[in-house]
């Protein structure tokens, strides 16, 4: 059993380690090399809807800078088009999605692997926000804060106060003259109670 026992070649653990530190940085860099590419490849795509919407970025007038119009770099590529609007890409890395955060969450506002569709719609996007810039410039309300079918409702609920004002003071009023008329009664009738048995102690 012993000579069994020492016949046995030990293994190197330091080899072993080495291969296994070999294996796993074969791994990451082959991972890395399929992130960059997928990476290259959202730029790409995001680069042609750009090289798409050249003519609308052109036609901006110089003197509105609101908008950024930058494909920016990173994990996820994203083509800006202001603020609080952009267009990346969906897991398949072939949707366009066209996202706006709002105060209620972020919205989609297109989405497509189709670049004409995208491009219409962020097309109107940036048509819409110069309107309701130059409407804020003139002194009008915004449409992304008010609408037609508001408007008429919020001009009666500032009116009927108004009109009703007087009847509800008078209303007011009357409740507060029964509630001290009301007081005033119980007190004389506690009074005359206290009196009576301050007669009879006597």
């Amino acid at each position: 059993m012993s000579d069994a026992g020492e016949n046995i070649t030990p293994i190197d653990p330091q080899r072993r380690l080495a291969n296994a530190i070999r294996d796993v940085k074969n791994a990451v860099a082959d991972r890395e090399d399929v992130v960059v590419e997928l990476r290259e490849a959202s730029r790409m795509r995001l680069e042609l809807l750009a090289q798409e919407l050249t003519p609308v970025f052109a036609d901006v007038p110089t003197d509105i800078d609101m908008f950024d119009f930058a494909v920016s770099s990173g994990l996820q590529p994203r083509l800006w088009i202001d603020a609080v609007a952009h267009v990346g890409l969906g897991r398949d890395r072939r949707t366009y999605r066209f996202l706006k955060d709002t105060r209620i969450g972020r919205v989609v506002l297109a989405e497509s692997t189709d670049i004409k569709p995208v491009a219409d719609q962020v097309t109107r996007y940036i048509a819409e926000r110069i309107v309701e810039r130059q409407r804020l410039m003139d002194g009008g309300v915004s449409h992304s804060y008010a609408s037609t079918s508001t408007i008429p409702e919020a001009a009666a609920a500032l009116q009927a106060p108004r009109s009703n004002g007087w009847q509800s003071f008078f209303a007011g009023f009357g409740l507060f003259a029964a509630g001290a008329i009301l007081g005033f009664a119980l007190t004389i009738a506690w009074l005359r109670d206290g009196l009576s048995t301050i007669k009879i102690g006597f």
